[in-house]
């Protein structure tokens, strides 16, 4: 199936000539046209090039956590790609049912956010946008801030130095080759990645898990027996013929995940249109089911993580760092803020307000939470019954909480097994937000966080701790209203009390100058002389990010707590500009 538009996104590279760029990405899907994106909001140059001669035409890859809407809402991107997800923005569930001829059947949730609840911690929600609908849109926000994005354009070697990378790209219309030397590289080259490969680094974790074709199709009748059942996925459990199914419309065009068995010598082949439309009938319960097939790839689900994430000047991101259970799309996400933590970090390095060593914290942070959030994204798939996977029971404990590698790296109880989730059952949506929105960096460019705690920790505290995504307050700047994620992008931010005299916004202000780092401080509170306000009086910005009115949070770029003082300091200054060094491996 031809799974890409012809969309170029920009020139296609010409002559022999040497094209120099601050930053080479490698890869144009999500991943990859994300570090465009933010690499863009920051001013940083950069070339992308894409093997495809555009983007996307398949729908996969929809669900977008919460955290991945913030970081889009703070790249300006959130109202376009809404608009874009707009087909399927009342469908919230995930049902599983036998066929769906009747009303047999149970929702594993019916509502991703039941009651709002969501909106005390975020500014954003869930959303539903295919892979298909999603990389248009960020092609076009890249492009806009300046981005070089070639498509049909293929990589072919590249050689790297203390100095940098050389890369040489041919364009796959003209042949033409060029040679773009670059001082890093970004490899968003997905799960095979060449460049991962010629590196050597190796991978760790169980590897493949199960294995499904996707298959597209047309059904004018299907919308009949699906009714006013509006979910994200059904799973369809008839032991012959099991599968998920996927509104793309709720209309008449949909996607049927079929589980597939190459090591029982069954190939992509043997699924022929007529077995598909057979298979889906069988699934759906109705055996006149109008159904033309569009359409059908065949992917893998696998659970690997990349051994490192940097090697020199080359870095790792998306599905070539880490591959993980489709299930949650905890590896899009994943990706997509791997994109984030690298962007501003690149940056910083290359504008000269940080160290070469802030690049060494990209892995520190994002590996192991690429290693927990895989375990999660497996057992999840186990509570879901995903069609094709039954990985062997094994004896111990290691429920969904645990996040462990043993528990659901292969290694979780099959559905129904002792000691795990029956089917439909173990409360699935269990530990979701913390997954998505909770994860934090024991370790990294932070200081004072608990290199104790778990990456994933078991309950969502968003309280201002060091290493963890920085709360979210409603707050006025004038007639603004703003989220206290809307002031974290491109600097370091200070916030402290504008009624308490300490000296932090002074200090804040020494420190940017005397480090030449770009610092912004804002004084929040009521009174007069108060940078921002909170939008409700009762609400207490000091309590709600761990410190006293005395104290001072200052949250790095991509809006984790690099640090915070509970109280004052005898000397703000110099404690912010140790602070300072230490995030930015400067010192």
């Amino acid at each position: 199936m031809n799974e890409r538009a012809d969309r170029s996104g920009g020139a296609a590279p010409g002559g022999d000539r040497t094209h120099r760029v601050p930053v080479l990405v490698v890869g144009g899907s999500l991943v990859g046209l994300s570090t465009s994106l933010f690499l863009g909001r920051l001013g940083v140059r950069h070339t992308l090039v894409e093997r495809h001669a555009g983007t996307s035409i398949h729908p996969r890859g929809r669900g977008n956590n919460v955290r991945t809407m913030e970081i889009f809402r703070v790249a300006g991107a959130e109202p376009d790609i809404r608009r874009a997800a707009a087909t399927l923005a009342d469908n919230h569930g995930i049902l599983q049912a036998p066929t769906l001829a009747g009303d047999a059947g149970e929702w594993l949730f019916k509502q991703i956010d039941p009651g709002g609840g969501l909106a005390r911690f975020s500014p954003s929600s869930w959303c539903l946008c295919s892979q298909n609908d999603l990389e248009p849109e960020l092609l076009t926000h890249a492009v806009n801030l300046g981005g070089d994005l070639r498509f049909g354009t293929e990589l072919l070697s590249f050689e790297t130095d203390t100095e940098g990378v050389t890369a040489i790209v041919k364009s796959r219309e003209t042949g033409e080759h060029t040679t773009i030397r670059a001082d890093y590289l970004v490899a968003a080259d997905g799960p095979r990645s060449p460049v991962r490969e010629q590196l050597g680094i190796g991978q760790s974790g169980p590897g493949d898990l199960f294995h499904n074709v996707s298959i597209t199709f047309r059904s004018r009748r299907l919308a009949d027996v699906v009714g006013d059942r509006r979910f994200i996925v059904c799973y369809l459990t008839d032991e012959n013929a099991d599968g998920a199914l996927l509104p793309v419309d709720n209309r008449e065009n949909w996607v049927f995940h079929a589980p597939w068995h190459p090591e029982q010598g069954e190939t992509v082949e043997d699924f022929t249109e007529e077995r598909c439309a057979a298979h889906i009938r069988r699934a759906i319960g109705d055996p006149d089911l109008d159904v033309e097939i569009t359409g059908k790839a065949p992917w893998h689900a696998a659970q690997r993580v990349a051994r490192s994430y940097r090697s020199g000047r080359v870095l790792l991101a998306g599905d070539s760092a880490h591959e993980m259970s489709p299930t949650g799309a905890f590896g899009s996400n994943t990706g997509i803020q791997d994109a984030h933590n690298l962007a501003w970090k690149l940056a910083a390095v290359l504008e000269g307000w940080a160290g070469e060593g802030l690049l060494d914290t990209y892995d520190t942070e994002r590996r192991p939470v690429a290693e927990a959030t895989s375990a999660r994204a497996a057992h999840r798939s186990v509570e879901h019954s995903h069609p094709g996977f039954a990985p062997p029971p094994v004896m111990g404990g290691g429920g969904p909480g645990a996040g462990t590698a043993p528990a659901a790296a292969g290694g979780a109880p099959g559905p129904g097994g002792p000691g795990g989730p029956p089917r439909g059952k173990g409360g699935p949506q269990r530990g979701i937000l913390n997954v998505a929105l909770g994860y934090r960096y024991p370790r990294g460019a932070v200081v004072g966080a608990d290199p104790a705690t778990p990456v994933v920790p078991e309950g969502l505290d968003l309280t201002g701790a060091p290493g963890s995504r920085a709360p979210h307050l409603w707050l006025r700047r004038g007639e603004e209203r703003l989220s206290t994620l809307d002031l974290y992008e491109d600097s370091l931010v200070l916030l402290s009390d504008a009624a308490q005299p300490t000296g932090w916004h002074e200090a804040a202000a020494e420190v940017a100058a005397g480090l030449r780092v770009p610092l912004h401080s804002y004084r929040v509170g009521g009174t007069p002389g108060a940078d921002l306000v909170p939008d409700d009086e009762e609400t207490d910005w000091a309590r709600a990010h761990g410190v006293t009115r005395g104290g001072a949070v200052l949250v790095r770029p991509d809006g984790f707590v690099a640090w915070r003082s509970p109280g004052p300091a005898p000397d703000p200054a110099a404690m912010l500009r140790q602070v300072v060094g230490t995030v930015l491996a400067r010192t």
